[in-house]
Protein backbone atom coordinates (compact mmCIF):
# COMPACT_ATOMS: atom_id res chain seq x y z
CA UNK A 1 0.00 0.00 0.00
CA UNK A 2 2.53 2.15 0.88
CA UNK A 3 4.60 1.54 -2.32
CA UNK A 4 1.36 1.97 -4.29
CA UNK A 5 1.00 5.32 -2.54
CA UNK A 6 4.29 6.39 -2.73
CA UNK A 7 4.11 5.80 -7.28
CA UNK A 8 0.85 7.84 -7.10
CA UNK A 9 2.50 10.91 -5.09
CA UNK A 10 5.67 10.48 -7.96
CA UNK A 11 3.15 10.60 -11.01
CA UNK A 12 1.27 13.33 -9.64
CA UNK A 13 4.35 15.06 -9.01
CA UNK A 14 6.02 14.49 -12.54
CA UNK A 15 2.39 15.55 -13.62
CA UNK A 16 2.82 18.81 -11.98
CA UNK A 17 6.05 19.42 -12.96
CA UNK A 18 5.07 19.08 -16.26
CA UNK A 19 2.35 21.35 -16.06
CA UNK A 20 4.19 24.11 -14.09
CA UNK A 21 6.17 24.06 -16.66
CA UNK A 22 4.41 23.97 -19.90
CA UNK A 23 2.71 26.86 -18.24
CA UNK A 24 5.89 28.72 -17.43
CA UNK A 25 7.03 28.41 -20.83
CA UNK A 26 4.12 29.38 -22.79
CA UNK A 27 4.28 33.09 -23.81
CA UNK A 28 1.15 35.06 -24.59
CA UNK A 29 1.37 37.58 -27.45
CA UNK A 30 2.72 41.07 -26.41
CA UNK A 31 -0.53 42.76 -27.17
CA UNK A 32 -2.23 40.44 -24.87
CA UNK A 33 0.10 41.27 -21.63
CA UNK A 34 -2.53 44.59 -21.74
CA UNK A 35 -5.48 45.12 -19.78
CA UNK A 36 -8.56 47.24 -21.65
CA UNK A 37 -8.17 51.32 -20.05
CA UNK A 38 -11.34 52.60 -18.89
CA UNK A 39 -13.35 54.92 -21.46
CA UNK A 40 -13.25 58.70 -20.59
CA UNK A 41 -16.04 60.96 -21.83
CA UNK A 42 -15.96 64.75 -22.44
CA UNK A 43 -17.41 67.10 -19.78
CA UNK A 44 -20.80 69.40 -21.38
CA UNK A 45 -18.41 72.42 -21.52
CA UNK A 46 -16.35 70.56 -24.17
CA UNK A 47 -16.23 71.91 -28.27
CA UNK A 48 -17.78 68.74 -30.29
CA UNK A 49 -14.86 68.24 -33.36
CA UNK A 50 -15.88 67.00 -36.24
CA UNK A 51 -12.20 67.12 -38.72
CA UNK A 52 -10.12 65.08 -35.81
CA UNK A 53 -6.64 64.81 -37.96
CA UNK A 54 -6.37 68.56 -38.65
CA UNK A 55 -8.80 70.05 -35.74
CA UNK A 56 -7.50 73.14 -34.61
CA UNK A 57 -9.98 73.02 -31.28
CA UNK A 58 -8.47 69.19 -30.98
CA UNK A 59 -5.14 68.65 -28.74
CA UNK A 60 -2.34 66.93 -30.44
CA UNK A 61 -0.09 64.75 -28.80
CA UNK A 62 2.99 62.91 -30.59
CA UNK A 63 4.49 60.64 -28.99
CA UNK A 64 7.19 57.64 -30.49
CA UNK A 65 5.98 53.87 -30.10
CA UNK A 66 8.33 51.22 -29.76
CA UNK A 67 8.20 47.61 -27.81
CA UNK A 68 11.37 48.69 -25.54
CA UNK A 69 8.95 51.34 -24.22
CA UNK A 70 5.66 50.22 -24.96
CA UNK A 71 4.85 50.33 -20.99
CA UNK A 72 5.41 53.13 -20.60
CA UNK A 73 3.56 54.36 -23.81
CA UNK A 74 0.58 53.14 -22.01
CA UNK A 75 0.64 54.64 -19.24
CA UNK A 76 1.58 57.94 -20.35
CA UNK A 77 -1.37 57.80 -22.70
CA UNK A 78 -3.69 56.27 -20.10
CA UNK A 79 -2.92 59.36 -16.80
CA UNK A 80 -3.47 61.60 -20.38
CA UNK A 81 -6.72 60.67 -20.97
CA UNK A 82 -7.68 60.24 -17.17
CA UNK A 83 -6.78 63.93 -16.02
CA UNK A 84 -8.09 65.61 -19.24
CA UNK A 85 -11.22 67.34 -19.43
CA UNK A 86 -12.09 66.50 -22.74
CA UNK A 87 -10.50 63.28 -23.42
CA UNK A 88 -12.65 62.73 -26.46
CA UNK A 89 -11.11 65.92 -27.85
CA UNK A 90 -7.48 64.27 -27.78
CA UNK A 91 -5.29 63.17 -30.83
CA UNK A 92 -2.18 60.79 -30.74
CA UNK A 93 -0.26 60.69 -33.70
CA UNK A 94 2.46 58.03 -32.62
CA UNK A 95 5.48 57.55 -34.57
CA UNK A 96 6.81 53.85 -35.70
CA UNK A 97 9.94 52.94 -36.84
CA UNK A 98 9.59 52.53 -40.53
CA UNK A 99 12.44 49.37 -40.24
CA UNK A 100 10.41 47.70 -37.40
CA UNK A 101 6.75 46.17 -38.41
CA UNK A 102 3.87 48.44 -36.37
CA UNK A 103 1.02 45.69 -36.50
CA UNK A 104 2.01 44.53 -32.83
CA UNK A 105 2.29 48.02 -31.80
CA UNK A 106 -1.06 49.13 -33.41
CA UNK A 107 -2.99 46.18 -32.02
CA UNK A 108 -1.88 46.98 -28.30
CA UNK A 109 -3.74 50.13 -29.01
CA UNK A 110 -6.45 49.25 -30.17
CA UNK A 111 -7.18 46.49 -27.57
CA UNK A 112 -6.23 48.54 -24.83
CA UNK A 113 -7.86 52.17 -25.88
CA UNK A 114 -10.54 50.84 -28.23
CA UNK A 115 -12.35 54.45 -28.30
CA UNK A 116 -9.00 56.13 -29.09
CA UNK A 117 -8.59 58.83 -31.86
CA UNK A 118 -4.72 58.13 -33.28
CA UNK A 119 -3.03 57.85 -36.29
CA UNK A 120 0.48 55.61 -36.44
CA UNK A 121 3.17 57.05 -39.08
CA UNK A 122 6.04 55.07 -40.38
CA UNK A 123 9.33 57.25 -39.49
CA UNK A 124 12.52 56.48 -42.02
CA UNK A 125 14.95 55.75 -39.61
CA UNK A 126 17.78 54.46 -42.30
CA UNK A 127 19.13 58.07 -43.42
CA UNK A 128 19.12 59.64 -39.79
CA UNK A 129 21.11 56.18 -38.01
CA UNK A 130 23.71 56.98 -39.94
CA UNK A 131 23.86 60.85 -38.87
CA UNK A 132 23.75 59.33 -35.12
CA UNK A 133 27.07 58.84 -33.26
CA UNK A 134 27.47 56.96 -29.60
CA UNK A 135 26.60 58.75 -26.91
CA UNK A 136 27.26 57.65 -22.67
CA UNK A 137 23.95 55.63 -22.64
CA UNK A 138 23.36 53.26 -25.78
CA UNK A 139 19.10 54.19 -25.12
CA UNK A 140 20.16 57.71 -26.32
CA UNK A 141 21.21 56.35 -29.87
CA UNK A 142 18.18 54.62 -30.85
CA UNK A 143 17.33 55.97 -34.63
CA UNK A 144 13.39 56.43 -33.22
CA UNK A 145 14.60 59.24 -30.25
CA UNK A 146 15.44 61.32 -33.33
CA UNK A 147 12.23 61.68 -34.70
CA UNK A 148 11.18 64.00 -32.46
CA UNK A 149 13.86 65.85 -34.55
CA UNK A 150 11.66 65.57 -38.08
CA UNK A 151 7.86 65.72 -36.51
CA UNK A 152 7.14 68.50 -39.01
CA UNK A 153 7.96 66.17 -41.96
CA UNK A 154 6.20 63.17 -40.61
CA UNK A 155 3.27 64.48 -39.18
CA UNK A 156 -0.12 66.17 -41.92
CA UNK A 157 1.07 69.72 -43.42
CA UNK A 158 -2.57 70.59 -42.05
CA UNK A 159 -1.33 70.39 -38.35
CA UNK A 160 -0.50 73.62 -36.98
CA UNK A 161 0.69 72.54 -33.50
CA UNK A 162 1.30 69.45 -31.72
CA UNK A 163 2.97 68.31 -27.75
CA UNK A 164 5.37 66.23 -28.13
CA UNK A 165 5.95 63.79 -25.16
CA UNK A 166 8.40 60.94 -24.35
CA UNK A 167 7.06 57.62 -22.96
CA UNK A 168 8.98 57.60 -19.75
CA UNK A 169 6.36 60.13 -18.05
CA UNK A 170 2.96 60.83 -16.54
CA UNK A 171 0.40 63.94 -16.55
CA UNK A 172 -1.29 64.09 -12.95
CA UNK A 173 -2.70 67.71 -14.68
CA UNK A 174 -5.09 68.35 -18.34
CA UNK A 175 -2.37 68.25 -20.85
CA UNK A 176 -5.11 70.85 -22.56
CA UNK A 177 -3.65 73.88 -20.24
CA UNK A 178 0.14 72.28 -21.40
CA UNK A 179 -1.02 72.55 -25.15
CA UNK A 180 -2.86 76.15 -24.76
CA UNK A 181 0.55 77.45 -23.96
CA UNK A 182 0.92 80.80 -26.05
CA UNK A 183 4.43 80.90 -28.29
CA UNK A 184 6.01 84.39 -28.64
CA UNK A 185 6.46 85.23 -31.98
CA UNK A 186 9.47 84.61 -32.13
CA UNK A 187 9.93 81.21 -31.04
CA UNK A 188 8.97 77.64 -32.30
CA UNK A 189 8.91 76.03 -29.22
CA UNK A 190 8.11 76.23 -25.38
CA UNK A 191 9.55 73.82 -22.75
CA UNK A 192 10.29 74.46 -19.15
CA UNK A 193 13.75 75.29 -19.24
CA UNK A 194 16.77 75.64 -16.55
CA UNK A 195 19.08 78.13 -16.37
CA UNK A 196 20.75 77.19 -13.36
CA UNK A 197 22.14 73.88 -14.83
CA UNK A 198 25.66 73.76 -15.86
CA UNK A 199 24.79 74.50 -18.92
CA UNK A 200 28.69 74.00 -20.62
CA UNK A 201 28.38 70.27 -19.62
CA UNK A 202 26.57 68.96 -22.93
CA UNK A 203 28.97 70.10 -25.29
CA UNK A 204 33.13 69.30 -25.38
CA UNK A 205 36.68 71.26 -24.50
CA UNK A 206 36.64 70.91 -28.02
CA UNK A 207 33.32 72.87 -28.70
CA UNK A 208 33.94 75.14 -26.36
CA UNK A 209 37.48 76.10 -27.74
CA UNK A 210 37.17 76.82 -30.43
CA UNK A 211 35.64 80.53 -31.12
CA UNK A 212 33.51 79.94 -34.47
CA UNK A 213 31.27 77.13 -32.35
CA UNK A 214 31.17 78.63 -28.97
CA UNK A 215 29.94 81.78 -30.67
CA UNK A 216 26.81 80.22 -31.24
CA UNK A 217 25.91 80.80 -27.99
CA UNK A 218 26.47 84.45 -28.13
CA UNK A 219 23.51 87.60 -27.39
CA UNK A 220 21.81 84.27 -25.92
CA UNK A 221 20.58 83.61 -23.04
CA UNK A 222 21.12 79.64 -23.07
CA UNK A 223 19.40 77.49 -20.70
CA UNK A 224 18.97 74.25 -20.66
CA UNK A 225 15.35 72.46 -21.40
CA UNK A 226 14.57 68.81 -21.78
CA UNK A 227 13.36 67.87 -25.25
CA UNK A 228 10.81 65.05 -23.94
CA UNK A 229 8.19 67.37 -23.14
CA UNK A 230 7.51 70.50 -25.84
CA UNK A 231 4.73 72.11 -27.53
CA UNK A 232 5.78 72.82 -30.81
CA UNK A 233 4.68 75.09 -33.88
CA UNK A 234 4.84 73.19 -36.91
CA UNK A 235 4.31 75.92 -39.38
CA UNK A 236 6.71 78.14 -37.81
CA UNK A 237 9.47 74.77 -37.85
CA UNK A 238 8.74 74.21 -41.79
CA UNK A 239 9.27 77.71 -42.75
CA UNK A 240 12.37 78.26 -40.69
CA UNK A 241 13.43 74.91 -41.66
CA UNK A 242 14.91 73.89 -38.39
CA UNK A 243 15.32 70.19 -39.46
CA UNK A 244 18.32 71.09 -41.52
CA UNK A 245 19.56 72.88 -39.05
CA UNK A 246 19.75 70.45 -36.70
CA UNK A 247 20.98 67.58 -39.03
CA UNK A 248 23.64 70.02 -40.50
CA UNK A 249 25.04 70.43 -36.33
CA UNK A 250 24.42 66.34 -36.60
CA UNK A 251 26.81 65.95 -39.54
CA UNK A 252 29.51 68.38 -37.78
CA UNK A 253 29.54 65.94 -34.51
CA UNK A 254 29.90 62.99 -37.18
CA UNK A 255 33.08 65.07 -38.06
CA UNK A 256 34.33 66.27 -34.65
CA UNK A 257 32.68 65.45 -31.75
CA UNK A 258 31.40 68.18 -30.12
CA UNK A 259 28.99 66.86 -27.44
CA UNK A 260 28.18 63.26 -25.74
CA UNK A 261 24.15 62.95 -25.04
CA UNK A 262 21.89 61.98 -27.72
CA UNK A 263 19.46 63.88 -29.54
CA UNK A 264 19.60 66.85 -26.85
CA UNK A 265 22.67 68.75 -27.67
CA UNK A 266 21.60 69.82 -31.49
CA UNK A 267 18.40 70.98 -29.80
CA UNK A 268 20.33 73.23 -27.78
CA UNK A 269 22.40 74.61 -30.16
CA UNK A 270 19.70 75.33 -32.07
CA UNK A 271 16.78 76.50 -29.67
CA UNK A 272 18.52 77.26 -26.33
CA UNK A 273 17.72 81.03 -24.86
CA UNK A 274 15.36 80.83 -28.16
CA UNK A 275 12.20 79.30 -26.45
CA UNK A 276 8.70 80.36 -24.76
CA UNK A 277 9.55 79.12 -20.95
CA UNK A 278 6.58 76.83 -19.54
CA UNK A 279 6.65 76.26 -15.88
CA UNK A 280 8.31 74.09 -14.37
CA UNK A 281 5.36 72.14 -13.06
CA UNK A 282 5.11 70.53 -16.83
CA UNK A 283 8.44 68.89 -16.60
CA UNK A 284 9.56 67.58 -13.26
CA UNK A 285 12.26 65.50 -15.05
CA UNK A 286 15.32 63.15 -13.73
CA UNK A 287 12.97 61.27 -11.78
CA UNK A 288 14.89 58.36 -13.40
CA UNK A 289 17.96 59.28 -11.92
CA UNK A 290 21.53 60.25 -14.11
CA UNK A 291 22.38 58.14 -17.31
CA UNK A 292 24.89 55.86 -15.26
CA UNK A 293 23.48 54.32 -12.37
CA UNK A 294 19.85 55.83 -12.40
CA UNK A 295 19.72 56.09 -8.45
CA UNK A 296 16.66 57.46 -6.62
CA UNK A 297 16.22 61.29 -7.03
CA UNK A 298 13.32 63.65 -5.12
CA UNK A 299 10.65 65.84 -6.93
CA UNK A 300 11.72 69.74 -7.65
CA UNK A 301 10.06 72.20 -5.28
CA UNK A 302 7.12 73.41 -6.32
CA UNK A 303 3.62 71.94 -8.13
CA UNK A 304 3.69 69.27 -9.95
CA UNK A 305 1.81 68.38 -13.37
CA UNK A 306 4.03 66.27 -15.05
CA UNK A 307 6.46 63.55 -13.79
CA UNK A 308 8.97 62.51 -15.94
CA UNK A 309 11.57 59.41 -15.36
CA UNK A 310 14.40 61.12 -17.65
CA UNK A 311 17.77 59.30 -17.01
CA UNK A 312 18.61 55.74 -16.87
CA UNK A 313 15.68 54.41 -14.66
CA UNK A 314 12.62 53.33 -15.25
CA UNK A 315 9.85 52.74 -13.21
CA UNK A 316 8.33 50.24 -14.66
CA UNK A 317 11.76 47.92 -15.01
CA UNK A 318 12.59 49.04 -11.24
CA UNK A 319 8.89 47.68 -10.27
CA UNK A 320 9.89 44.54 -11.67
CA UNK A 321 13.20 44.19 -10.05
CA UNK A 322 11.87 45.26 -6.63
CA UNK A 323 13.95 47.91 -6.51
CA UNK A 324 11.63 50.71 -6.96
CA UNK A 325 12.12 53.69 -5.86
CA UNK A 326 9.49 55.62 -3.90
CA UNK A 327 8.13 58.23 -6.86
CA UNK A 328 7.69 55.36 -8.93
CA UNK A 329 4.81 54.23 -6.67
CA UNK A 330 2.96 57.20 -8.56
CA UNK A 331 3.62 55.93 -11.73
CA UNK A 332 2.65 52.46 -10.83
CA UNK A 333 -1.29 53.23 -10.58
CA UNK A 334 -1.33 54.22 -14.92
CA UNK A 335 0.54 50.57 -15.58
CA UNK A 336 -1.68 48.60 -17.71
CA UNK A 337 0.38 45.34 -17.54
CA UNK A 338 -1.43 42.17 -16.20
CA UNK A 339 -0.36 40.72 -13.51
CA UNK A 340 0.09 37.23 -13.83
CA UNK A 341 -2.16 36.02 -10.45
CA UNK A 342 -4.29 39.30 -10.87
CA UNK A 343 -8.02 38.06 -10.38
CA UNK A 344 -10.19 39.86 -12.85
CA UNK A 345 -13.49 40.85 -10.96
Amino acid sequence: MKFTTLITLCILFHFSKHTLSTITTTTTTLEENFKEAPKFYNSPTCTIITNHTCSIEAVHVAMTLDVSYIRGSMAAILSILQHSSCPENIIFHFITSSSKPSTVLNRIITNSFPYLKYQIYPFNDAPVAGLISTSIRSALDCPLNYARTYLADILPICLPKVVYLDSDLILVDDIAKLAATPLRSNTVLAAPEYCNANFSIYFTPSFWSNPSLSLTFANREACYFNTGVMVIDLQRWRSGEYTTMIREWMELQKRMRIYELGSLPPFLLVFAGRITAVDHRWNQHGLGGDNFRGLCRDLHPGPVSLLHWSGKGKPWARLDENRACPLDALWAPYDLLKTHFAIEV
